[in-house]
């Protein structure tokens, strides 16, 4: 019988001592996505019981065009915390040493000034949504070589290690109009150390970031173990471009065109 509080506290366990684990999907038969998204339940209540605290949840494998690449071929979702996340002015500096095989990803993010109902589309989140900012995910495998199933990726904290993220845009500042055009439309390019390394469309993301969003609160709507999305909220969409390993001594950057964000500059230590 799969046990998701034993998983959760393997997990942290292995997460604390910076030690890499075997896929659990390859050792429990019928450990699949329901089972996980139990651990990622019983997660919530072991953080918390630390003294941590829940801020919003971040969306991954929300881009298409790195499915066959992970083969995993569809999004997933996991809990931000306030230990997780820092907002910058847009520049950010942050040590790797805490996270198993990093890699980097540029996305959006929304802040909720309120509760979306089930069933909204992409124009009715937008009346939800109060602010939209431009960060980096920091992402990282418990499973060598990142290779998992869709199942272990949930119950490793969606793979989430660290968000830096720029100044928010209130969206009162512009008509909807302006930002649904720009969210479905917008690109980014992410460098390293001054050299190109990817470009990114807005339609990379489940076709926009605020499709991102629908496809999150359509599956909480759903989910019998994790809470709907609330007020207050920060949920992050997923990366528009790949994702890339980083290593210290590395500065990112990435360019905007589009939509009126600031861009974000890392070093990595």
């Amino acid at each position: 019988m799969i046990n998701p509080d034993r998983i959760a506290h393997e997990i942290m366990e292995a997460w604390t001592a910076r030690r890499p684990i075997a896929s659990i999907a390859g050792r429990l038969p019928g450990f699949g996505l329901d089972e996980a998204y139990r651990v990622t339940a019983a997660l919530r209540r072991i953080r918390q019981a630390r003294g941590e605290q829940p801020i919003g949840r971040k969306i991954g494998f929300t881009n298409r065009t790195i499915w066959d690449e992970y083969q995993v071929y569809a999004p997933i979702w996991g809990d931000m915390y306030a230990t997780t996340l820092r907002e910058t002015d847009g520049s950010a500096e942050l040590e790797l040493a805490p996270y198993l095989e990093p890699r980097i990803e540029p996305e959006i993010a929304f802040g909720l000034a309120c509760a979306p109902e089930p069933g909204m589309d992409e124009v009715a989140l937008l009346g939800c949504i109060g602010w939209v900012a431009h960060g980096f995910e920091i992402v990282h495998s418990l499973f060598p070589a990142w290779r998992f199933a869709a199942a272990d990726t949930v119950a490793a904290f969606a793979l989430h290690g660290a968000y830096r993220m720029g100044p928010r845009v209130p969206v009162e500042a512009l008509p909807k109009a302006d930002w649904l055009a720009a969210l479905a439309g917008f690109e980014i390019s992410i460098h390293r150390d001054d050299m190109l390394v990817d470009r990114g469309q807005a339609r990379n993301v489940l076709d926009g970031p605020l499709s991102a969003l629908r496809h999150l609160n359509d599956l909480l709507a759903t989910d019998r173990h994790n809470p709907p999305l609330a007020a207050g909220e920060i949920i992050t969409t997923g990366t528009v471009t790949r994702a890339f390993p980083v290593a210290p001594g590395e500065t990112w950057r990435t360019e905007l065109h589009g939509i009126g964000l600031e861009p974000m500059t890392i070093r990595f230590t």
